[in-house]
């Protein structure tokens, strides 16, 4: 199968209340937005190909689902928990991938996913 050639990865969360949610992501990710393309949106740099931008969208508001694979989920929760953001409980795929969820306050999903290392573990 032919590639699409993609680049970068910009996957956009709708959201009702555009402060409110940039408040909570700012949160979430401990940092402030990396830019503001204008007052309904506000974007952050999550990998070097990859950014999550939320965006002022009531009729969509809540729909989104974006999954960051991270290098150690259970160190990834405890920050999030000392940020007062508690995730779901964690699941273990068939693939052998762990993740969980955290809900943002639209009812955006925002899953944190651990893929196995190569040992198997």
């Amino acid at each position: 199968m032919a590639q699409l050639g993609v680049s970068v990865l910009f996957a956009g969360l709708p959201v009702g209340d555009i402060s409110a949610a940039s408040a909570w992501y700012e949160r979430l990710l401990a940092r402030p937005p990396d830019m503001r393309p204008h007052a309904g949106e506000a974007t952050w740099q999550v990998a070097q190909a990859g950014w999550i931008y939320v965006v002022a969208d009531v009729p969509r508001a809540g729909s989104g689902l974006v999954t960051l694979i991270v290098d150690d989920l259970d160190a990834t929760l405890a920050e999030l928990a000392d940020r007062g953001i508690q995730a779901g409980s964690v699941e273990t795929l068939g693939s052998g991938v762990r993740k969980a969820t955290v809900v943002d306050p639209d009812g955006n999903a925002v899953s944190f996913g651990q893929v196995p290392d190569a040992g198997g573990s």
